[in-house]
């Protein structure tokens, strides 16, 4: 089947694919609301448990390691299952265990609470990740072109909400469990509208691959033993380094590496996420024009530039321009990453889990790394580690080159 058969086929799904690909706006706009609110509110969160910075970052690791399980288990979940009912038990269970861990800390004072809940919370958020990337990349072959950084767009879009939403709950001093619990409701409604507009998957394998998908889990472990998708997961691992290091220490630096306030850290958080969206809404163009390897070598020089400007540079506006470079920067690694694991649908599941999985350790490793490095060195110096990633990142970027059109 060419591609513009797959554009045929879903041409006959019409007006669905327009509503599909609104629903999983909604969607990833979700995620990113969820994991911007509660990282707003992390000085908020160290002074209401007294925790230091290796502290701080050991909490976060809770939910990095709920995402390596989530993420495991996710393209099982998906081949078994389909995207559309991973995510509509996954964001619930996910807005459910989020409230809980700011129970643990506002009501309870208990950091095992919050640990725990924060894991279950990652693996929920983990297994939606690989489906709604799933789900995207299937809904960018029916398009017909570079729609995968849009859909992080309104990833970013969900941040830059939830980081706003957290800065006025911390200006208004309104209680953490209060304000997580607000966003959890809204988050379940939200996401029981969205899922009712998902389609099925089109499976069309690229030239040259095999036309049967996997199907058993050691099928689709299997994966795991293609040199591609271990480059494109360490694309995918420098970049979402480089992503979340500053959702978890951008606002934390600026606190205690700048010495501004608790509301200015999460203002300058969002001024990063609202530079990171325009640089995805932006990219399309970029990606169409230039493919995807030579703006994954831009935009890795970029991210070099901004955070050698925010470390060393004690100047507020100048600090700003580089966490604006910053943000632009890690826009489009993960998106591009995402795609180019799935340009074989017929294997996405897996090889999107695999990729994910491998990009996802840097939530794992990243923060009880830079919190430890913070401890020693400083929290701005810590942030160097974020250099040596996405340069590696930048020089295996080859391995996302687009593969050619679809045939069977």
């Amino acid at each position: 089947m060419t591609r513009d058969a797959v554009r045929t086929r879903a041409r006959d799904f019409a007006p669905g694919v327009k509503a599909w690909r609104n629903a999983l706006f909604a969607i990833f706009a979700i995620c990113g609301v969820s994991l911007a609110s509660f990282a707003a509110r992390i000085p908020a969160i160290s002074v209401a448990l007294h925790l230091s910075t290796a502290q701080v970052g050991l909490l976060l690791v809770g939910a990095a390691i709920g995402s390596i399980i989530g993420l495991l288990a996710s393209g099982h979940l998906v081949a078994t299952f389909g995207s559309r009912r991973v995510i509509r038990v996954g964001l619930p269970i996910a807005a459910i265990t989020l409230t809980l861990a700011a129970i643990g800390v506002t009501v309870f004072g208990s950091f095992a609470l919050s640990f725990g809940a924060l894991v279950l919370f990652g693996a929920s958020i983990g297994t939606c990740d690989v489906s709604m990337n799933v789900s995207g990349a299937a809904n960018e072959r029916a398009i017909g072109r570079s729609t995968m950084p849009i859909y992080h767009a309104f990833f970013s879009i969900g941040t830059v909400v939830g980081a706003g939403w957290g800065a006025l709950a911390e200006g208004l001093r309104i209680p953490l469990s209060i304000h997580i619990g607000i966003l959890a409701a809204l988050m379940i409604v939200a996401t029981f509208v969205a899922v009712r507009y998902l389609m099925p998957e089109v499976d069309v394998a690229p030239v040259g691959e095999e036309q049967h998908p996997p199907s058993t889990w050691r099928e689709r472990l299997s994966i795991w033993r293609d040199p591609r998708t271990i480059l494109i997961g360490l694309i995918v691992l420098g970049f979402a380094f480089t992503e979340g290091s500053s959702n978890d220490w951008t606002s934390y630096a600026m606190v205690n590496g700048h010495h501004t306030t608790k509301t200015v850290g999460a203002i300058v958080y969002g001024v990063f996420v609202l530079a990171m969206t325009i640089g995805r809404l932006g990219g399309v163009r970029l990606l169409d024009r230039f493919g995807r390897v030579p703006v994954l070598r831009a935009t890795s020089i970029c991210v070099a530039v901004g955070l050698l400007i925010f470390i060393f540079v004690p100047v507020f506006w100048i600090d700003i321009v580089g966490i604006v470079l910053w943000g632009v920067g890690a826009s489009l690694g993960f998106p591009i990453g995402m795609s180019a694991a799935a340009d074989d649908p017929r294997r996405a599941a897996a090889r999107v889990s695999a990729v994910a999985t491998i990009g996802y350790c840097a939530f794992l490793v990243g923060p009880p790394v830079i919190g430890f490095l913070g401890n020693q060195f400083g929290i701005l110096n810590g942030l160097l580690l974020v250099l040596v990633l996405v340069g590696l990142a930048g020089v295996v970027s080859g391995a996302a080159r687009e593969r050619k059109a679809l045939a069977s």
